[in-house]
């Protein structure tokens, strides 16, 4: 996408999201724009969900754009520029106007037909439940822990990429001067993990950020293998991940209390001194020690699951990694894969929980497949199918499968059997890891890594994908329907009367 379409893209957001007013923060992942907003009734999200370049919307703490790997840097960009700029670019333009701006330049709205529209309707309902049922106070702490890690994939997809490529040129010999280089650059933000995790919790807490990091780095630095904690010397890294957000956390807190009774006049030398201090002593002698045997557990746990679960684990993480997303729990394992990947230098349970949104494009293809009567559906489909196969699942899971209920069962039981053609095979084996978190779908064969080299791992991995994609295409097109739902489903088609003058071509249930 040249880059005034990318502005393009921008400009037809921002009056959408209720202009430059409306907006209090700007953030991006690796396939949505994170935007933070005053009020939230001011953002259209159907006329948002209309324009070509958004894939889908998800209503979540912040208002989250899906525009897909690397157009979202660019509209994220873009989107800055027009913040920066003068403010009649967006909040001073009003409802009428902005609707012609955007009517000129994308064309009509796409998705309006009826059947495709109550799709929707019912996605967003399902979607305001969950987030009503999800607000308590464990998984708000989830979310806010995954928003931690968020800002980090980008790097964790860079560094896990040149591991990837420097494994493959030291397993067939090529290159040995460069091998060294290239380890340097994989290895350097991984080892230094935990000071970013450090800052980045504590400025998602509503501490000093640079203060968490300086807590966090005690962890990481080499001298800890001097302090000895119950007849044992620590190892610098001991605790990683989880150590350094306990660390931080625990920052933020002595950081409050200190502040509170703190005279004005002392608290910029003190405070900090005292953060420092009071955390790092802590962390030092009992957040690294108790930290370290919680991440050796889910290492030795990960490892124990694949090598002996098998198929069976593959089945349980497969098909239920959708749900677990529902219910706002999926953002727990954000933690455990970055602490396989800093521990074994790949998480396994990546690729399994992946076949999730194979059975979902499989799903979503026997739909298209079976609802040949109804086109707004169909067009939903078909535009949202190439991001399913790159592992961006939103526009399928909350435009399709969801709003239909049995469709979302079926398209569970396809990753249920993705995951266990994977696990199956790891127990034999030929296990696949990811190097970083992120990516899903034919995104992540860059990312790949197995026990027997590259190829068995991509082929493994394939594996899965094609038994997920199967399957929930043969279970939806099957048992993914009622009469009753085509019938409906028919009769919201535009132009399209009864059942019975049903398309010649579309299919009943088997009964």
């Amino acid at each position: 996408m040249p880059d005034d379409e990318h502005r393009a893209t921008a400009e037809a957001i921002l009056p959408l999201v209720g202009g430059p007013a409306n907006v209090h923060s700007v953030a991006h992942c690796m396939t949505r724009l994170r935007l933070g907003v005053h009020h939230r009734s001011r953002v259209d999200e159907e006329r948002l969900r209309a324009l070509p370049a958004v894939l889908g919307v998800v209503d979540d703490d912040t208002c989250q754009i899906v525009l897909g790997p690397g157009v979202v840097a660019r509209v994220t960009t873009e989107f800055r520029a027009l913040l920066d700029g003068p403010p009649e670019r967006g909040d001073q333009q009003d409802d009428g106007a902005a609707r012609e701006t955007l009517a000129a330049r994308f064309g009509p709205a796409a998705g309006a037909a009826v059947g495709a529209e109550d799709l929707a309707r019912r996605g967003a309902a399902i979607k305001a439940q969950a987030r009503a049922r999800n607000a308590t106070p464990v998984k708000l702490v989830l979310r806010r822990i995954s928003n931690v890690f968020v800002p980090l994939i980008p790097a964790l997809i860079g560094c896990g990429i040149v591991a990837a490529l420097n494994g493959a040129l030291g397993n067939l010999g090529w290159a040995p001067g460069l091998v060294p280089a290239l380890t340097a650059i994989s290895a350097a933000f991984m080892s230094l993990l935990a000071v970013f995790v450090g800052y980045h919790t504590a400025k998602e807490f509503g501490g000093t950020p640079v203060l968490g990091g300086a807590v966090a780095s005690v962890i990481v630095y080499a001298g800890v293998a001097k302090v000895e904690v119950l007849g044992h010397h620590l190892a610098p890294g001991q605790g990683g991940v989880i150590g350094a957000l306990a660390a931080a956390l625990l920052a933020v807190q002595v950081e409050r209390w200190t502040r509170r009774v703190m005279p004005d006049a002392l608290d910029v030398l003190l405070t900090p001194t005292v953060t420092v201090l009071v955390t790092g002593l802590v962390t030092l002698f009992g957040l690294m020690f108790a930290a370290g045997e919680v991440a050796s557990a889910i290492g030795e746990f990960a490892t124990w699951l694949l090598s002996h679960g098998g198929a069976l684990a593959g089945l349980v993480l497969g098909g239920l990694f959708l749900p677990l997303v529902m219910l706002g729990l999926h953002q727990a394992l954000i933690p455990i894969h970055t602490t396989l990947i800093q521990q074994q230098g790949s998480t396994a349970l990546l690729p399994i929980l992946a076949m999730a949104g194979a059975g979902q494009v499989g799903c979503a293809v026997a739909v298209y497949l079976r609802l040949r009567g109804n086109a707004s559906i169909r067009a939903t489909i078909r535009s949202a199918l190439p991001a399913g196969f790159l592992g961006i699942g939103e526009p399928l899971i909350y435009g399709v499968s969801l709003p239909l209920g049995r469709p979302f069962v079926t398209a569970c039981l396809g990753g249920a059997c993705g995951g266990a053609v994977v696990g199956l095979l790891g127990q034999l084996g030929a296990t696949v890891g990811s190097t970083a978190i992120g990516p899903s779908g034919w995104a992540l064969f860059p990312l790949l890594t197995g026990s027997r080299g590259f190829a068995v791992g991509a082929a493994v991995y394939a594996a899965g994908l094609a038994t997920g994609y199967t399957t929930g295409l043969m279970a939806t097109y099957w048992f993914g329907f009622t009469r009753e739902m085509l019938d409906e489903l028919d009769a919201t088609a535009p132009g399209h009367g009864p059942a019975a003058d049903r398309h010649p071509g579309s299919f009943r249930p088997v009964e």
